[in-house]
């Protein structure tokens, strides 16, 4: 087989984020949300199903992440790990066409979507993995945000695909440019707005191909023997060491919290907006592409930031930014906005939240990007898919906290904008916990300025 060129091997790995995207974008926050909003008919209620539904495929995805990661790295084959969930998030995402509203069936729509979901997070695992091979230390953190850029824009091209050719209005019928959804789907059933889970799963199938065609592991093929139990000894071992390393110590700490509450304003964003301000999805739709332009722009300029000066202050600046964004929203309502009334005819608390979701994007765009990049810096360059096992350990181990809380808290109060203030909480956690995390623990003569493993 012909060797692939470095830039090949980036752009390919670039195409992971493409193809992936659109499940966080169209059925994770801006298009499926308000759909289940609509068909059950109360945002409180919607809201409270949705977190419960989120939450239980959190501690799935955290009780086996790292026990992945670990095995990945000492059995190798990483591309075979991502076609398995590759396969899940396939399965997954289409089978949300089944979500009519005729014959609605909760559990089985949460089931599907929690099927795709642990199928995108595990695959995630193994790409994340793959950074360290793509260049220097010193060129992660850009290669980091152009590739989170790119995913970006994934999200933002099926997202405009979806609202001018699919999703309908409820009332009216019509997409956004005010035609029927095409290939004779039926507004009327709701079938162009259900047609995002397979448009989902085709778009994962089409642009996954560049990454195939051009990633290669240059980890083992073949597992040697014993490889699974010396992994899984491997991982306790870490585990047991962590207290030992107080930077990466804290960093997972404060990424599980600061991560999970973003994860809250992507997964509640569209549920939100939808209950509190009486939008639709296509309304919806509109936000997201606000959100996600946004987000390109600050990813890219983050992973330059991140290059210049480090993930850290990125990551600092992010997280005070998304912190009063999360006070913001709980002021935010059709009747009032930050205590000033306003008439129910009013645009001002629409303009305010486009605001807030265009915040929301770059802060978290470039969060999220950033926070790739530290992970490397934290990390043993040798078990580094054992390390973003335990990443997605921290991402998930509360990843349950963001969206029962929630749930917890609107069940209680009957109010969605009450139902999210626990996010406020989890990013001052976070932000308290990054005192603690040093820039770049593991820079030492031996390995600092080389090269990491190329494939």
């Amino acid at each position: 087989m012909a060797e692939v060129s470095a830039r090949k091997r980036i752009w390919g790995w670039f195409f992971f984020d493409f193809a992936s995207q659109p499940y966080n974008t169209l059925l994770l926050t801006f298009v499926f949300p308000p759909y289940l909003k609509e068909v059950l008919g109360d945002g409180s209620a919607a809201q409270s199903a949705w977190g419960f539904g989120i939450g239980m495929a959190g501690l799935v995805i955290a009780f086996l992440a790292p026990v992945l990661g670990a095995m990945a790295d000492t059995s190798g084959n990483r591309l075979l790990w991502i076609r398995l969930f590759s396969g899940l998030y396939f399965v997954g995402a289409f089978g949300l066409w089944w979500a009519a509203p005729d014959n609605f069936n909760l559990w089985l729509t949460l089931l599907c979507f929690a099927i795709g979901l642990i199928g995108m997070e595990f695959a995630t695992i193994f790409t994340n993995s793959m950074l360290p091979d793509l260049g220097t230390r010193n060129e992660i953190g850009r290669i980091s945000g152009n590739g989170w850029a790119f995913g970006y824009l994934g999200g933002l091209l099926s997202l405009v695909v979806m609202l001018l050719l699919f999703a309908e209005n409820g009332v009216t019928g019509k997409t956004l440019i005010g035609i029927d959804p095409i290939l004779g789907l039926d507004a009327a059933q709701r079938e162009g707005t259900r047609f995002v889970g397979p448009l989902t799963a085709l778009w994962f199938l089409i642009f996954m191909v560049p990454f195939f065609a051009y990633v290669r592991d240059p980890k083992p093929s073949k597992p040697p023997p014993g490889a699974a139990v010396r992994a899984l000894a491997g991982l306790i071992g870490t585990l047991k060491a962590l207290p030992r390393s107080p930077s990466l110590f804290a960093y997972l700490s404060s990424s599980m919290f600061y991560r999970d509450a973003l994860n809250g304003m992507y997964v509640f964003g569209g549920i939100y907006a939808a209950g509190v301000l009486g939008w639709s999805v296509v309304d919806t739709g509109i936000f997201g592409i606000l959100a996600i332009i946004t987000g390109v722009i600050f990813s890219w300029l983050g992973g330059h930031a991140d290059s210049g000066f480090g993930p850290k202050p990125v990551i600092v600046t992010c997280v005070i930014i998304l912190t009063l964004v999360a006070v913001s929203v709980v002021f935010v309502s059709r009747d009032s906005v930050f205590g000033i009334a306003v008439g129910p005819t009013s645009s001002l608390p629409d303009i305010v939240f486009y605001i807030i979701g265009a915040t929301i994007g770059a802060a978290g765009g470039a969060l999220q990007a950033a926070s790739r990049t530290m992970m490397v810096r934290q990390a043993n360059p040798t078990r580094m898919t054992e390390a973003f096992g335990l990443y997605a350990l921290a991402g998930k181990a509360t990843s349950f906290l963001a969206p029962i809380s929630i749930g917890f808290v609107t069940y209680l109060t009957g109010s969605q904008q009450l139902g999210v203030t626990p996010l406020i909480v989890l990013f001052l956690i976070g932000l308290i916990l990054l005192v603690w995390v040093k820039p770049d623990p593991n820079r030492a003569e031996t390995w600092s300025d080389m090269p990491l493993p190329s494939s």
